[in-house]
């Protein structure tokens, strides 16, 4: 019975996927490279003894990049791979108004009067916030104050300017023109132009593109069944290792973990690689749509995991997933961090809003915010092999566990997940970015 565990520590086939994935050019979202993950992770799917191996494509609006800068008048302040970069979903333009530097650009500091302004605030919320406020978050409320710029300011040294998307499901392409900046360059931006005339310039072309989610099957042919799920797409500035090369390999890992366990599942176990995640949880949107909820009996969605050792899964205050997690720590004697608060991003959450069970997957670092994610210091050196080993066995015992006949998973009422998101501080951020889902 613990062959398998051997088996999975010893084997190649999840870090052979991931050096597959890294090596690609870049996993943008409907381009070539996106395409051919998708493909790579098909493959291995179906070599791990999955069924019915395939993708499922759909339509979205593409984004590629070109140059982009901050200038003063005709003298160039930012410009170049490691020091400005545009924020994926920008409108190709230019905008200039007055430099207005709002520090970590918590809710309250756009509150000042920012009209035709150049905006400037931080990847970093402090301790102080009860919650961490995203990225778009503080790029909506920009537009919303009325600026006419938004300089995304990463706090990680190392010359890094974050990427990240500023569109919607509803508004792919954003409302004025948004670039991530260096630390460093953010801080001489600040100390030296703050009330300065500055111009934020972007230029970007937005094709018709296609994407795509990878859908694969183990396990009896029941209609309930589980969700183990990944996104395959990374932003065009790194290898996205991290995110999300490191979830989709440990999905691949567990599909062969679980294909020598096939005979003790009693529910289906339907694995599904998302495309178009990175800018606005597209793929998984569109699966989400087209399932009936009481037929899924719970959502495992590995994102951004291996960096941290330890596994950690935010539950989402799903009772039943608490204790799966808890069981199968106990029964590994091994730490796992389990999180009660809902994380509306990633791919777990277009479930989760319906009421269907499920866990967002990652590794447990230290402090808020990505670390070196999105940046283009997400690299495979960062990661071990024998992470992605030790959090696959742990994945594959609680798929196992939660497919089990005896495990039952209630969903939970849509009021209650709104009524939770509305304690925790989130839903005056989500309303403004287009991403409350459960009306007025």
């Amino acid at each position: 019975m613990t062959d398998w565990i051997g088996d999975t520590f010893t084997s190649d086939a999840g870090w052979d996927h991931l050096e597959s994935l890294v090596d690609l050019d870049h996993r943008m979202a409907g381009s070539d490279g996106e395409r051919e993950g998708l493909e790579l992770t098909r493959d291995a799917l179906a070599d791990a003894g999955a069924r019915n191996a395939r993708i499922e494509e759909f339509e979205i609006q593409g984004w590629e990049r070109g140059d982009s800068a901050v200038r003063a008048g005709d003298e160039t302040l930012a410009a170049g791979m490691n020091a400005c970069i545009a924020l994926p979903r920008s409108p190709s333009g230019e905008a200039t108004g007055e430099l207005v530097d709002l520090g970590y650009g918590v809710p309250e500091d756009f509150e000042a009067d920012l009209d035709g302004t150049v905006v400037m605030a931080s990847s970093d919320t402090p301790d102080s916030v009860d919650r961490f406020v995203h990225r778009r978050e503080k790029y909506y409320r920009a537009v919303e104050a009325g600026a006419a710029g938004f300089v995304f300011a990463n706090h990680v040294e190392g010359t890094l300017p974050p990427t990240g998307s500023v569109g919607t499901a509803d508004a792919p392409v954003g409302e004025i023109p948004a670039v991530g900046v260096s630390k460093e360059v953010g801080a001489r931006l600040a100390r030296r132009n703050e009330g300065d005339e500055l111009t934020v310039a972007v230029d970007c072309e937005t094709p018709d593109a296609t994407s795509g989610n990878v859908v694969a099957e183990l396990g009896p042919d029941t209609d309930e069944h589980l969700v183990v799920s990944s996104h395959v797409d990374a932003h065009d500035v790194s290898q996205g290792a991290m995110d999300n090369g490191a979830g989709t390999a440990t999905v691949v890992e567990v599909a062969n973990a679980l294909a020598a366990r096939e005979d003790e599942l009693d529910r289906r176990v339907r694995f599904v690689a998302f495309g178009a995640e990175e800018v606005g949880l597209v793929g998984s949107s569109r699966y989400a749509e087209g399932l009936d909820p009481d037929r899924v009996a719970a959502v495992v969605n590995v994102d951004s995991n291996v960096f941290g050792r330890t596994l950690k899964l935010d539950h989402h205050r799903f009772d039943a997933l608490a204790a799966a997690a808890e069981r199968v720590a106990d029964r590994f004697d091994h730490p796992l961090s389990l999180g009660a608060e809902l994380v509306p991003h990633s791919d777990h959450w277009p479930f989760v809003e319906r009421g269907i069970p499920g866990y967002m997957a990652s590794g447990e670092t230290e402090g808020r915010g990505r670390g070196w994610g999105h940046t283009g210091a997400d690299t495979l050196d960062k990661l071990e092999p024998r992470n992605l080993r030790e959090q696959a066995i742990l994945l594959t015992e609680l798929v196992v566990e939660l497919a089990d006949a005896s495990v039952t998973t209630e969903r939970r009422d849509r009021d209650a997940i709104a009524a939770a998101l509305e304690a925790e501080g989130k839903a005056t951020g989500m309303r403004l970015t287009g991403d409350w889902p459960f009306g007025e």
